[in-house]
């Protein structure tokens, strides 16, 4: 089942992955609707990424910790962790709003971040600006080169779970009018897999 903004949620989700490209404002709306919801929210990147941008020995370990408690929200993000998130989880919300949205995002937020120096998780920096030009993986090549992933993959996690209702947002109109719509709901709906 795939709802829009404007559809009412069947049940109140415990368990909510966000699904976008790099600048669609996951983290951003995960935190939103944990703030909402009362749900914990645990940024993937920060279980993902260890000291000079490796990938931590833990991260899998701590995504099934995660998945086993009741409730939560986090970002669908890496390939060997969503079949596993997608599968705990019993709503994915994919935020799909157009391209030059999500690019200038991602632009402005690594320059910003790269400027300032602001450390990301364990103590990594994004890397000096100039290596967009020899890193294929720079973050702001890789919403480029990934641009259409999701397409596939969203329709194909929620044909593998039957209990995953998506919801696809389009633009950020979509997302205020969800948001409300899931802040004014939060009292009337039965949790979901509630008798």
């Amino acid at each position: 089942m795939v709802l829009t903004s404007r559809d009412p949620l069947p049940f109140r989700p415990c368990r909510i992955v966000v699904a976008g490209t790099s600048g669609s404002g996951k983290t951003t709306l995960a935190t939103r609707i944990s703030a909402v919801s009362g749900l914990p929210h645990t940024e993937i990147d920060s279980l993902f990424h260890g000291p000079d941008w490796t990938e931590r020995p833990e991260f899998m370990a701590d995504v099934r910790a995660l998945v086993s408690e009741p409730g939560w929200v986090t970002e669908w993000q890496y390939t060997r962790a969503r079949p596993l998130l997608a599968a705990a989880a019993d709503l994915l919300v994919w935020l799909d709003l157009p391209y030059r949205v999500t690019l200038t995002r991602v632009v402005r937020r690594t320059v910003r971040r790269r400027v300032r120096r602001q450390q990301l998780w364990n103590g990594n920096v994004e890397p000096p600006l100039r290596t967009f030009l020899s890193d294929p993986d720079h973050i702001v090549r890789w919403p480029i080169r990934t641009r259409h992933m999701l397409e596939d993959r969203v329709p194909a996690a929620l044909a593998a779970n039957p209990h995953l209702v998506g919801v696809h947002l389009r633009s950020g109109a979509d997302v205020e009018a969800w948001l409300e719509k899931l802040a004014r709901s939060r009292g009337g709906l039965v949790e979901h897999g509630d008798d």
